[in-house]
């Protein structure tokens, strides 16, 4: 009985811990600035050919 409840509060602390280090992951802050400058952004430089547009198997659910 004694070594159960060892054994499971050493598994809830290891999972509440991965879980805490997992959420602290990232940077606080603002967001990095985009690489290219605006007037260059969704530009093309030669014309790429049209895609027929093929249905998504999840599309009548959207």
């Amino acid at each position: 009985m004694v070594n159960s409840l060892k054994r499971t509060t050493l598994t809830l602390s290891l999972v509440l811990a991965a879980s805490l280090a997992l959420s602290a992951c990232g940077r606080k802050g603002d967001l990095d600035p985009p690489s290219t400058p605006v007037s260059q952004q969704n530009q093309r430089g030669a014309e790429a050919p049209a895609t027929p547009d093929s249905p998504f198997l999840l599309d009548p659910l959207l």
